[in-house]
């Protein structure tokens, strides 16, 4: 899992450099014209840009969600793989937000959709965390039991 972890923020750090180095600031490219543009913004908030301007809110704010999910992925037995997975997604973006609150004061964003905010990869794994976590809490029993069957062979 700390693979995943490590790819996945290369994959975030990456991206945005990818940005930052072959766009202008605010520059936008049509992918598909009016759909999905590839949009290069800097946001200093959260989502939909609330709070902005409160860095070390966030900063102070991302090392408690680290901790937290650090800690029960270390609590977490490792056959809860799905529960301590969602974790690693959660982990994994929001190590990439934090590198760029720290590195640039904002966040780098350019996935823009037109009809939502613009984000990026790291938010993708925020958002895929979230979700997975919010499965494995409300039918993480069921999953579990279900695997287990599989894996003896009664499924």
């Amino acid at each position: 899992m700390l693979l995943l972890l490590l790819l996945g923020v290369l994959l975030d750090q990456v991206t945005k450099y990818l940005v930052m180095t072959h766009m202008t600031y605010l520059q936008s490219i049509p992918v598909l014209d009016g759909v999905f543009h590839l949009t290069y913004v800097l946001n200093d908030g959260a989502a939909f840009s609330i709070l902005e301007g409160k860095r070390w809110f966030f900063i102070v704010l991302t090392v408690l969600v680290l901790a937290v999910c650090f800690y029960f992925y270390r609590k977490t037995p490792k056959d809860q793989t799905f529960f301590r997975f969602s974790l690693v997604l959660l982990m994994t973006g929001a190590i990439g937000n934090f590198i760029d609150r720290i590195r640039f004061g904002a966040v780098v964003d350019f996935f823009d959709l037109r009809i939502w905010p613009v984000f990026n990869v790291a938010d993708c794994f925020v958002v895929v965390g979230v979700v997975c976590l919010a499965i494995a809490i409300l039918w993480g029993d069921k999953i579990q039991n279900r695997s287990k069957l599989r894996d003896n062979g009664k499924d």
